[in-house]
């Protein structure tokens, strides 16, 4: 959905004009695309279902077709919503700022990679992470902050959960995820931290 993309970029230009979004910023601009798919998908309750992706395509398709101008603005609206999020939950470590806890998340992420990649599940469990943010009034970063947080919850109770048959395990480990999730919700500051080299601000 090309379309979708310049229809986003135009608008997060208008509300933050210093945004490189074709070059130093490009990363800003596919999470805010995968974040606006996502916000729609929860709000055409579009998770889980099989065909999904497609249906959400075609709605997107109809909609921008019967009245592009309520769409744009539509996508303006939540840009601007989205902006604001951003400024609220990401944070930027320039250098060796924030290193130690950089350092043990970032162990505690890879340590997870592996047990992560053998679950066949970890998409459709993403899905119910990203869509139980969303309700929850977090519009930002969500698949993101989805996969860590069952990430780190699937490093934390590694054992237990290795003990446990393959069902309940990934029950277990959702239930736990989405109770964290809720958590995270209802509290302030910056939720995602990303590593940045000074050269990055000299770009800008």
């Amino acid at each position: 959905m090309n379309f979708l993309e310049l229809l986003l970029s135009k608008s997060l230009k208008d509300h933050y004009p210093l945004l490189d979004l074709q070059n130093s910023d490009r990363r800003v601009l596919q999470i805010a695309c995968e974040d606006l798919i996502n916000f729609l998908k929860f709000h055409w309750q579009l998770f889980g279902c099989d065909e999904g992706d497609y249906d959400l395509i075609d709605k997107v398709q109809k909609h921008f077709e019967d009245n592009s101008e309520e769409f744009s603005d539509f996508v303006s609206i939540w840009s601007g919503l989205w902006i604001k999020k951003w400024s609220e939950r990401v944070k930027l470590l320039i250098g060796n700022e924030g290193s130690p806890q950089w350092s043990r998340v970032n162990k505690r992420l890879h340590n997870a990679e592996p047990h992560w990649r053998q679950l066949k599940k970890r998409e459709e469990m993403k899905d119910i992470v990203v869509e139980s943010l969303i309700r929850n009034g977090e519009i930002c970063g969500t698949a993101i902050m989805a996969e860590n947080l069952l990430k780190l919850e699937l490093e934390a109770n590694g054992e237990k959960q290795c003990r446990s048959n393959e069902q309940e395990k990934l029950v277990n480990l959702v239930n736990t995820t989405l109770r964290k999730a809720r958590q995270l919700s209802h509290s302030s500051g910056p939720l995602i931290f990303v590593k940045v080299d000074r050269k990055y601000f000299a770009l800008h």
